[in-house]
C-alpha cells in the first residue's frame, strides 16, 4: 500500500512490513473497541494510546538514523505491544470483550510482534558485526548504508 506519493529518506519506514502491520493493528483495535460499549473511556484510550505506540515508535526509531536510537524506539514499541495486549487480555478475561474479537487481534497482534522482534534481531546482528553505517546516502529514497 502506498501511503503518500511522498517519498524520501526519512520516510523509509513506510515501507517496513512491521509499520504496515502496525498500522492494520490499529485500526482493528480501534474498530473492535468501537463496537464493544462497555469499555469505559479511559481504559479505550490507554489501549488505543498502546497500539498507536507501536507503529510511532518505529517512525521515530528510524527516523533517528542511529542505530543504537532506533533499537531503543523499538523495544520501547515491543513494550507498548506488551501492554495492548495485556490489556486486551484484561478485557477478554472480564468478559468485557467477546473471545472473537479477542481472536482477530491476537492474529495480527501476533504477526505485528513475530516481525518486530525479528527487526530487533536483524539490526542487533548489524550493531555487532558493525555493517550500519548512520549516513544518509545520496539515492533518493536511499536508506542508511
Amino acid at each position: 500500500m502506498e501511503w503518500t506519493k511522498r517519498h524520501n529518506i526519512n520516510r523509509g519506514y513506510m515501507r517496513l512490513e512491521v509499520w504496515s502491520n502496525a498500522i492494520d493493528l490499529f485500526k482493528l483495535t480501534h474498530s473492535l473497541l468501537n463496537d464493544t460499549r462497555n469499555i469505559d473511556f479511559k481504559l479505550r484510550s490507554q489501549i488505543l494510546d498502546a497500539v498507536q505506540s507501536v507503529s510511532a515508535n518505529i517512525a521515530e526509531g528510524y527516523c533517528r538514523k542511529s542505530l543504537k536510537e532506533y533499537l531503543q524506539f523499538l523495544h520501547i514499541a515491543l513494550g507498548s505491544s506488551g501492554e495492548a495486549l495485556t490489556r486486551m487480555m484484561g478485557l477478554k478475561h472480564s468478559g468485557q470483550l467477546s473471545a472473537e474479537f479477542f481472536e482477530d487481534f491476537d492474529i495480527l497482534h501476533y504477526q505485528t510482534d513475530d516481525r518486530l522482534i525479528a527487526l530487533v534481531k536483524c539490526l542487533q546482528k548489524k550493531a555487532g558485526t558493525g555493517e550500519w553505517n548512520e549516513k544518509i546516502s545520496n539515492v533518493p529514497g536511499g536508506q542508511p548504508e
